[in-house]
């Protein structure tokens, strides 16, 4: 994930002056690390060389090995084929300013794979262990889970940037994908402060970038240039994740045994409700030149960001309202308690992985 961070920031700093960026390197060679690494234990494991995962291993098409190994392959693959694509793209549409481009797509697809290949092999062997071992891949599995939370907001990046947290889409995207990996990963996990763990390792993940990337010089390659940028662009301040995960740990705290349906209504509209009670004002806070400082990273803009836009003139942008804003809150809160619900789900099943 510091690829996929960096190369976001390459782009916005630098441009896509090549395809053969040290971010771009750093991306593609986790895809082969992926491929070679899964892919031997599979060879290894058909052959019959790795006697600990012997009846901890799933058949595919004639090979065995871990499940996440065979989805962790798969992702790597998808990471490595993306590239030429990616080449391609640029070379016959030119430079796109969207992460969802079809390319990226795929290369998004593919980390998802690795992340969630890496979460599920460290979850076969956590499963079957005990004791101090057990802590350990505990520790392991809810790192792994905040970067399956970091890639999740890499694709929405577009739709939750501090200039739409006072739009209702913004909360609606969110709940699309946090509460699932919150309430999934505390499932599995079973641990006190699952939730939070997973909410806080994310924040300090983009806190450190936020940090860190500015300390690097760098100057535009590409144009049109609007301002002048010296330093590498860092990401948004991260989402405040942390306060709805401290919620949904105390609920699960509560409601054990409550029935699944009843548990994911109040955590989604837990999550909601938490979430934007205190992203609003925060959101308010970073537009304010009070925020205008290395803490928070909000004076740090894109060489491309041309000076009438929302972004550079530090505004929020508009957004129905009315009617239109507490249809698609309702929306929101539909797809945050649906979230929950597929979670528990998720989390039940990971629990049962032996293999």
């Amino acid at each position: 994930m510091i690829g996929g961070h960096w190369d976001i920031s390459w782009h916005r700093s630098i441009g896509r002056d090549t395809f053969w960026t040290p971010a771009h390197i750093a991306i593609y060679l986790c895809g082969v690390l992926a491929g070679i690494s899964c892919g031997y234990l599979i060879l290894a494991s058909t052959a019959g060389r790795v006697p600990e995962l012997r009846g901890a291993t799933v058949r595919i098409w004639g090979f065995e090995g871990p499940l996440g190994a065979f989805i962790a392959a798969w992702g790597g693959i998808a990471m490595l084929t993306s590239a030429p694509f990616d080449d391609w793209w640029h070379n016959a549409y030119g430079l796109d300013v969207k992460i969802l481009s079809p390319p990226h797509v795929v290369l998004i697809t593919g980390i998802l794979a690795v992340e969630l290949g890496a979460l599920i092999l460290v979850l076969g062997r956590m499963n079957r262990a005990v004791g101090a071992e057990r802590t350990r891949l505990e520790r392991l599995f809810l790192y792994l889970a905040a970067m399956l939370l970091v890639v999740c907001m890499i694709l929405a990046i577009e739709y939750v940037s501090r200039t739409y947290l006072h739009t209702a889409r913004a909360y609606r995207v969110a709940a699309t994908f946090a509460p699932l990996v919150l309430t999934g990963v505390a499932r599995a996990s079973g641990r006190r402060w699952a939730a939070t763990t997973v909410a806080g390792l994310y924040t300090a993940f983009l806190l450190g970038f936020i940090w860190v990337l500015p300390l690097f010089p760098a100057e535009p390659k590409l144009g049109p240039v609007y301002r002048s940028v010296t330093h590498f662009v860092p990401p948004d301040f991260p989402l405040l994740f942390i306060a709805p995960a401290l919620a949904l740990d105390l609920l699960r705290r509560r409601a054990a045994g409550w029935k699944p349906w009843a548990y994911a209504t109040a955590g989604g509209t837990l999550f909601l409700g938490v979430f934007m009670a205190v992203e609003w004002p925060f959101a308010s806070l970073l537009m304010s030149t009070a925020a205008r400082n290395r803490f928070f990273g909000t004076p740090f803009l894109d060489y491309s960001l041309p000076p009438w836009s929302y972004t550079a003139r530090y505004l929020f942008y508009p957004a129905p309202g009315g009617a239109a804003f507490w249809e698609e809150m309702a929306l929101a809160l539909v797809l945050a308690v649906a979230g929950t619900r597929l979670g528990l789900a998720w989390g039940s099943w990971m629990r049962s992985i032996r293999r």
